[in-house]
């Protein structure tokens, strides 16, 4: 988020709160650094004591009557949001959706290998879409594309759940599981 100066008045670009000489209003009702209502003063007579105490003059409330403004150290405000924001990034899981194609005439082996994978994408914690694509004639045989799939659900069943159940869309047919709660 870049700050810009320009000739002593702050803007922020992302949500352009007034700072300092950029607070315009006659009257603001103030707050001091550690969370004490000062009260309703002029807009020069808060500037002066934020200056005062070498910190910024922020308008938190700009909608109210008077605006709300607050003494506080700006540049560490916007530090401490910034590792807040970052912190509860870290936290949050990206759950990825991995695929899995398979034909309707799948042999044994194929079936099995392609199940070892869906279980390895599930315990990882990733969603898998499992779908068959009908070539040609193919079509005709869609019943037997979805007791295919329906082998597969049941085959890695201890590993993950069915959330969306085989449906047909076009010539392919598909469904996704979800993994099991931990």
């Amino acid at each position: 988020m870049p700050v810009y100066l320009i000739s002593e008045v702050f803007f922020i670009s992302k949500d352009q709160t007034q700072i300092n000489s950029a607070i315009r209003d006659k009257e603001v009702r103030l707050i001091d650094v550690d969370g004490t209502m000062i009260g309703i003063v002029s807009a020069r007579e808060a500037q002066l004591k934020a200056n005062e105490r070498e910190l910024d003059l922020v308008k938190i409330s700009p909608n109210a009557n008077p605006p709300v403004c607050k003494i506080m150290d700006y540049g560490k405000f916007l530090y401490e949001q910034n590792k807040r924001e970052k912190e509860a990034k870290k936290k949050q899981t990206v759950i990825e959706v991995k695929e899995l194609r398979l034909s309707a005439k799948i042999e044994e082996h194929d079936f099995g290998f392609k199940a070892k994978n869906a279980i390895k994408f599930l315990e990882d914690g990733d969603k898998v879409k499992v779908s068959i694509r009908f070539r040609g004639r193919e079509i005709s045989y869609a019943t037997m594309g979805k007791e295919v799939l329906e082998k597969f659900a049941e085959a890695v069943k201890e590993y993950g759940k069915v959330e969306k159940p085989p449906i047909m869309e076009g010539r392919t047919m598909s469904m996704v599981l979800a993994p099991h709660k931990k």
